[in-house]
């Protein structure tokens, strides 16, 4: 019996030897080599992105039918396409790709990139049938992408990550995709599953994984992560944006005190060996974000972790960034560790039914101030701190740049009544001096005092509107404009623009001007019947602009560089009934109808059409280096027919203005008169109206002269005001005035989107 298994036994060796070679085999295939599929997936990313590879595969692919679905087609029909595959040395197939690339085809993919590269393959007769050593292919291929001037720039790189998971780990995830530190990335071709949980650097060309150059750790720290559930020998947390289940090697004591929490988790070989729990939390209102630093009211500045998240823990679970950390918010718990903030916990919607403003100077020239002075129009409070001290109705209160109380402090001026506000008496607006609704708050910063208004929206509103619209216009007119103000700020809260003041924006002309007139009736019934009011594209904000006075159409978001996809409601449209789409592009279709003045909605106002004349000599004290300026054309138009390219000829040479504003600024002079086609003549305007021009020259002696045909007033996107007012007029809604002019949109509650 004992003779029977010692036999046994020294059989077993043999075969469990070749196991083991088997298994090695299978699990090391390349390391005498390289893949071609492997090698051209980097070759072709060292001159093209992923889309170019798979949209040259799309128009012409050597590989069968059958052959469509692999992964690696797309790169080695691009090196086809480029030349740099031979298709007799390398059959467009399975079984080629998945084999082994050669010296011979290492050497003529180098020698398409250059002759000094394919010398140094070292091809033999007698080699270039063996694989090319691994080693030796990737040095040649950061010489490729050093020859195509990809190496080490955003193209191609070295990486150092922590691979959270895969598209294995995520229900209905996307095939070769890798969730890691650095963000998503793809690893087409990699076994990068086995990484999982470790700090690896690797290879990347854009955000394609090319390969895992080192295994730097099996062990990593996932830092304040949000904890779900915890069993007794396994936790659910989200790693990244990955929610994943983790084994826990020793047992759990207190599941129940552990979930909902968050924690740093160090992980090793897979396996969860330390937990840190992080339970302080704070909540107030966002007061301000200053670099790494947030002000809470009621707990000061704390300073940011470094690894901080943010998480939604409402509705759908989501894992956020700092930006979703909003000034003026308080929807969040902010949790502490060691005096710094290391995550904020969103527990509900914020409604944005505030918004704070910086108030600039007299003139609007700056937003710091060296005195502030302020009026009490009721009886309030003045805090600095902890402490409060009780003012009374008619009292003032003086603050001044460098004062000591100042230092550090932010101090915040609380009328009893909101609704009477208080005035400021070191501001002055057209010949008043302006009382703001809301309270007031103080901070001294570098460059001075920044004096910041929280106002609810909807009174914020009440003195837009009648700034940016005159309030005798026609209800439904200032109602369309109450929605496009609406929006507008409430996509300025969620922007943080001025996070570092503590406020989202200031009460000039940059942003919408606020309180710049008095408020009337009429705007504030607008505002009130239009409550809560916002235009939404496919359930988002839209992004909303408005100007004084079309040429008869508008113009698209493209002229600012913006994409059509992204702001598919920016579109340009026939302001008229009916609407539609004329094209003006070319310069004799637009010339005629500019010269002309077609029906539409705008076609009695006096900025509809008007005319300038310049000369050579005054364009060229502004385009200079090019000599005596002797020819102007639009070069390029967009839609609508504006100006998007001016060529200025001169006699040392030519330059190009880009953009409506610039072509504006160029064209305009002080001295310059802009005639009305109601005949009163304008003076004094730096830049034209707007760039829907065309332009005749006309010699006279030895002055070269020019008149610009123009019309509409502003930059032609979105909403004209006028045309606005003249669709009311004619009966239109508010909603039909809207949908006109922002293609595809609708009116929504703003509940229904923050």
């Amino acid at each position: 019996m004992k003779r029977k298994n010692i036999t046994g036994w020294f059989l077993g060796i043999p075969l469990t030897i070749a196991a083991l070679v088997i298994i090695i085999l299978l699990a090391e295939p390349d390391r005498d080599g390289v893949t071609r599929a492997a090698a051209y997936k980097a070759a072709a990313l060292s001159a093209a992105t992923v889309e170019e590879c798979r949209l040259a595969s799309r128009k012409q692919s050597e590989f069968p039918a059958s052959s469509q679905g692999q992964w690696y087609v797309k790169y080695m029909d691009a090196l086809y396409q480029r030349g740099w595959i031979d298709k007799e040395l390398t059959p467009a197939a399975e079984e080629t790709a998945e084999g082994l690339l050669t010296y011979e085809e290492a050497d003529f993919l180098a020698g398409q990139v250059s002759d000094e590269l394919k010398a140094k393959v070292g091809l033999t007769q007698k080699n270039k049938t063996q694989p090319y050593p691994p080693g030796e292919w990737w040095d040649l291929y950061e010489d490729i992408c050093r020859e195509l001037g990809s190496w080490q720039e955003e193209k191609v790189r070295q990486e150092t990550l922590v691979v959270y998971g895969t598209f294995e780990d995520v229900d209905d995830g996307v095939a070769w995709r890798a969730y890691t530190s650095l963000g998503n990335r793809g690893f087409e071709g990699l076994g990068l599953g086995s990484c999982r949980d470790q700090e690896i650097k690797v290879l990347v060309s854009g955000s394609e994984i090319l390969r895992v150059t080192e295994k730097i750790s099996k062990s990593v720290v996932y830092k304040n992560i949000w904890i779900m559930e915890v069993g007794e020998h396994e936790l659910k947390a989200y790693v990244g944006s990955l929610a994943r289940t983790l084994e826990v090697k020793a047992k759990i004591k207190d599941p129940e005190g552990m979930a909902m929490q968050v924690a740093d988790i160090h992980v090793t070989d897979g396996q969860v060996k330390k937990l840190v729990l992080k339970k302080e939390r704070v909540s107030g209102k966002v007061l301000e974000i200053d670099g790494d630093e947030i002000e809470i009211e009621g707990f000061g500045s704390l300073t940011v972790d470094q690894d901080f998240n943010a998480y939604r823990l409402y509705g759908e679970f989501r894992r956020l960034g700092l930006s979703s950390v909003v000034v003026g918010s308080d929807v969040q718990e902010f949790v502490v560790a060691d005096g710094k903030i290391c995550a904020a916990l969103a527990m509900r919607p914020f409604d944005a039914k505030t918004i704070r403003v910086l108030l600039m100077d007299t003139g609007f020239r700056s937003i710091f101030h060296d005195t502030i002075t302020l009026e009490f129009l009721s009886p309030g409070v003045v805090k600095r701190g902890d402490q409060e001290e009780a003012y009374q109705t008619g009292d003032t209160v003086t603050f001044r740049s460098g004062d000591e109380t100042l230092k550090n402090e932010r101090v915040i001026i609380e009328p009893g009544d909101e609704s009477k506000g208080v005035r400021v008496l070191t501001i002055g607006r057209g010949d008043k001096k302006p009382w703001y609704p809301g309270h007031l708050e103080v901070k001294q910063e570098k460059d001075g005092l920044v004096l910041v208004n929280e106002v609810y929206l909807e009174e914020y509103l009440k003195r837009v509107v009648p700034s940016e619209m005159p309030a005798s216009y026609e209800k439904e007119a200032l109602k369309a404009q109450a929605v496009c103000a609406r929006t507008y700020a409430w996509r300025q809260i969620m922007a943080n623009g001025y996070k570092n003041y503590g406020a989202h924006v200031d009460d000039s002309t940059k942003y919408q001007v606020y309180n710049n007139v008095e408020t009337s009736p009429n705007t504030d019934t607008a505002v009130n019947e239009t409550y809560g009011k916002l235009i939404t594209y496919e359930g988002q904000v839209a992004e909303v602009y408005y100007f004084s006075t079309s040429c008869g159409h508008t113009t698209d978001g493209t002229i600012w560089g913006a994409s059509l996809e992204d702001y598919p409601y920016l579109r340009g449209i026939a302001v008229k009934d009916g609407g539609g789409v004329l094209d003006l592009t070319s310069e004799e279709a637009f010339s005629q109808y500019i010269k002309s003045c077609p029906q539409g909605f705008e076609s009695e106002f006096g900025m509809y059409r008007w005319t300038a004349e310049t000369t050579g000599s005054q364009v060229g004290k502004k385009v200079t280096g090019i000599g005596d300026i002797v020819d102007l054309t639009i070069k390029e138009r967009s839609t609508g027919g504006i100006g998007k390219v001016l060529l200025v000829k001169g006699t040392a040479g030519s330059k190009e203005i880009a953009g409506e504003g610039q072509i504006r600024a160029m064209l305009g002079c002080g001295d310059m008169e802009i005639r009305q086609q109601n005949g009163n003549v304008l003076t004094g305007w730096d830049s034209l109206p707007s760039a829907f021009i065309a332009i005749e020259k006309e010699e006279e002696g030895a002055e070269i002269r020019f008149t610009i045909y123009g019309g509409g007033y502003g930059h032609g996107v979105g909403m004209s005001q006028n045309g606005a007012q003249a669709m009311a007029k004619a009966g239109k809604s508010y909603k039909q005035i809207l949908e006109l002019f922002y293609d595809g949109t609708e009116v929504a509650e703003i509940d229904e989107v923050s």
